[in-house]
């Protein structure tokens, strides 16, 4: 697949809810996967470790009211798209989150991912 066809895969599959099926499917075994600077697992190295950080966040969410996932724009091996959450964790309560997603792509898979957000209140 191509960038493109990487991409429109992955929004497919988020709008789905179907998360795990896309890492499953479109990560590379050697993905890097990194966060907000300093934050909670900054870069997290390998897909296994991905699945296992990916798992850890969708248990401390207590509930998905809604959101969004944009189209995704693409150029050359990278593309970007954006997510809109309401969401309410176990931990902090109910946010609104936006986020800014940015992932390369090689030989078909993604080998690399970039959130950018903010969290109401941090």
């Amino acid at each position: 697949m191509n960038t493109q066809e990487v991409a429109n895969a992955l929004v497919q599959f988020c709008r789905e809810g179907k998360n795990f099926d896309a890492m499953n499917e479109l990560y590379a075994d050697n993905i890097v996967s990194q966060e907000q600077e300093g934050g909670y697992q900054e870069f997290t190295r390998g897909k296994e470790a991905v699945l296992e950080k990916s798992k850890q966040w969708f248990e401390s969410v207590e509930e998905i009211h809604g959101g969004t996932i944009s189209d995704p724009i693409v150029a050359g091996n990278f593309f970007a798209i954006t997510m809109d959450m309401d969401i309410t964790f176990k931990a902090m309560g109910r946010v609104n989150m936006q986020e800014v997603c940015v992932y390369e792509v090689k030989d078909g898979k993604i080998v690399y991912e970039r959130f950018f957000y903010s969290i109401p209140g941090q």
